[in-house]
């Protein structure tokens, strides 16, 4: 019977690594002797931070679907739409792609991240030895990845804004949505920037007598 690999870490080898220069020194010590830094084993309330960031970004993201994302103008007659009447829109202006661009951008990556986010944060409380420390960090990273794309919703807007502008014929400003859609996307951000990825590991390892 194979047996599973075992990792030693800084902390159990009684070592505590610089965040800003990565010397390492003695656990213990509370600043580096190298760049000055504070140094901390674990980053305080790490998820605590994540957790109130995640509510924030909840919080901006309701309004975001509620209130109009783009106001279009055309011939006089005005409409305004959220970001699931823009995608309806896009697509009876046979604008399919946009349209998938958006909704993709707009619902299903917002929900995602949401949802990705939870569920490592929660993971984390779990006993250790009943997640992957792997698999955690895969969806991390994923969650990170992603977080550079989350603006190309407010981006197609800000472009439909710039492009389609006919004077009384037909124009398109940005509604209200778009600035708690930046802003949701700003605190899911900060959110999954807030975890201390080592955290997975102290979750993942099995506790030894």
């Amino acid at each position: 019977m194979a047996h599973p690999e075992i990792r030693l870490t800084a902390r159990a080898a009684g070592l505590v690594a610089c965040r800003h220069c990565a010397h390492v020194w003695p656990a213990g010590s509370h600043s580096c002797g190298f760049c000055g830094g504070h140094l901390s084993s674990r980053v305080p309330q790490s998820l605590q931070k994540v957790w109130a960031w995640w509510t924030a970004g909840i919080i901006a993201y309701i309004p975001a679907n509620l209130f109009p994302m783009m106001k279009t103008s055309m011939l006089g007659s005005d409409t305004a739409s959220t970001i699931l009447g823009g995608v309806v829109e896009l697509l009876h202006h046979h604008a399919y792609f946009v349209a998938i661009v958006v909704f993709f951008a707009s619902v299903c990556i917002p929900i995602a991240k949401f949802m990705a986010i939870a569920w490592i944060a929660t993971a984390i409380r779990r006993p250790r030895g009943s997640v992957s420390a792997h698999q955690l960090h895969r969806v991390h990273d994923v969650v990170e990845f992603i977080g550079r794309w989350s603006m190309i919703d407010v981006f197609v807007v800000a472009i439909l804004s710039a492009l389609v502008q006919f004077s009384v014929v037909v124009s398109i400003h940005p509604g209200l949505a778009a600035i708690s859609f930046a802003a949701s996307v700003g605190f899911t951000m900060l959110s999954a920037q807030s975890l201390d990825p080592r955290l997975i590991y102290d979750a993942s390892e099995p506790l030894h007598e």
